[in-house]
């Protein structure tokens, strides 16, 4: 199958991309600056190209988007986070339509940030949309998506944890200073995927006809995230003792502490539980770190 990929060279995409080339699929990534991508086991091209390279593939996969965890979010980061989701899957619901030989499928990335700050509530498929700054990004990320004529798949993706997370390098820094420990009052929830796993989903997502619509892709292996901090120190061989205040972490981050502050007690009901082989968050980092 010819599969075309958007975002592929990026940290999600790239590991997607080899577990589809292994299987013999064809894939084609497009990319902004196509020849600043090296070793990508694929086909590299423009943007300008894919209009011609949608037509006759058997999928279309969405992973573009600058990350949430860079640069502060001042107004500007805030709306390239924003822009660089909703006009990438905008762009290519567009070149669906035109095909003469549309996909059978488009999927595209979300975020199970889409609830917001849930607390201790269940999330799983049909929770409704939250009010952060995230949720807003994914509800308009996710319209985007269902835009598209054919049958669509919204990931949504929590924390992924493998090998070369640069959300888990700066997660493990403050324990390998010996300075970790709870985030706020560490009851918040902690979703994570294995990176494995998650390639699972997204392979589920286009072969699977009978997925439609959000799926949550989180490890069932679910814990708080003052465990997660324990879990974190026992890999690293570090205490995991000293909390960081929520008002210092807000000070600091403003905003963007949501990333850090805020969890969903997140679980799936659509997808098949078989697809997440690694459920404990111990041995998923210790191949990550």
């Amino acid at each position: 199958m010819k599969i075309v990929i958007a975002g592929g060279a990026g940290y999600i995409g790239r590991a997607l991309v080899g577990s589809l080339v292994g299987d013999g699929h064809e894939v084609v990534v497009l990319s902004r600056r196509p020849e600043t991508v090296r070793e990508l086991p694929a086909r590299v091209v423009s943007w300008d190209a894919a209009f011609a390279e949608v037509d006759g593939a058997g999928a279309v996969v969405n992973v573009a988007g600058v990350p949430i965890g860079g640069p502060l979010w001042t107004r500007r980061r805030k709306e390239a986070i924003l822009a660089s989701r909703v006009d990438t899957t905008h762009s290519l619901v567009e070149a669906v339509k035109a095909a003469r030989r549309p996909p059978d499928v488009f999927v595209s990335a979300s975020g199970i940030d889409f609830a917001g700050n849930s607390g201790d509530s269940l999330v799983d498929e049909t929770t409704p949309f939250g009010a952060t700054f995230l949720a807003r990004v994914c509800s308009a990320w996710e319209a985007a998506a269902v835009e598209s004529p054919v049958r669509n798949v919204q990931v949504r993706t929590s924390l992924v944890v493998g090998p070369g997370a640069q959300a888990i390098k700066l997660m493990a820094l403050p324990f390998r200073l010996f300075a970790g420990g709870p985030l706020g009052n560490g009851q918040q929830w902690f979703p994570w995927v294995d990176l494995d796993d998650l390639v699972r989903v997204y392979r589920a997502a286009i072969d699977d006809s009978s997925l439609d619509g959000p799926v949550n892709a989180v490890s069932p292996g679910l814990l708080r995230q003052r465990e997660a901090a324990k879990v974190f120190g026992a890999v690293l061989h570090r205490p995991s003792l000293l909390p960081t205040p929520a008002i210092a972490l807000r000070l600091l981050l403003g905003e963007q502490a949501d990333l850090l502050l805020h969890g969903q007690r997140a679980l799936t009901v659509k997808l098949d539980e078989g697809l997440f082989r690694v459920r404990d968050l111990r041995a998923s980092l210790v191949r990550a770190l």
